[in-house]
């Protein structure tokens, strides 16, 4: 007890009697901080696809191998077609040997079929080729760009 406080006052320490509350009922609750347990925990932070192929990281790999696996298959796809066209054409000169005897601007159709022919569909499937890489290249960077 102070000199100065009057006895019935609540005095302040360690030993002092706690002041009473007026009822249990509006009391407030004490506050607590929550706090998540992780707050040391390194923060991730986004990574672009690009970083991750430039990393060479396993999920970058995988990006990467994804378009090598759909150029394999436009390539693939474009083989197919000219070894089918180009190899059947003995299968059919075989099968109706009337067609070599047929002239066209005094050259045997064979000839015509094996030239011009051959080599317009080489030429227009490269285009082909070309363009549906491309289109496969255009996509993938879309998914780097994040579009």
């Amino acid at each position: 007890m102070t000199p100065d406080a009057p006895p019935d006052a609540p005095q302040d320490g360690p030993g002092a009697p706690a002041a009473p509350a007026a009822s249990a009922a509006s009391a407030a609750p004490a506050r607590v901080r929550v706090t998540s347990p992780r707050t040391a925990a390194a923060r991730t932070r986004a990574t672009s696809i690009a970083s991750e192929i430039d990393a060479q990281t396993p999920l970058g790999e995988v990006y990467i191998t994804s378009l090598m696996r759909s150029q394999l298959r436009l390539a693939l796809g474009v083989a197919a077609v000219v070894a089918a066209t180009l190899g059947a054409l003995p299968l059919v000169l075989h099968a109706w040997p009337g067609i070599g005897r047929v002239d066209v601007l005094g050259v045997p159709l064979p000839w015509v079929l094996l030239t011009v022919v051959a080599f317009a569909e080489i030429i227009g499937l490269g285009r082909v080729y070309v363009h549906l890489a491309e289109r496969n290249e255009e996509s993938f960077s879309d998914l780097l760009d994040g579009r």
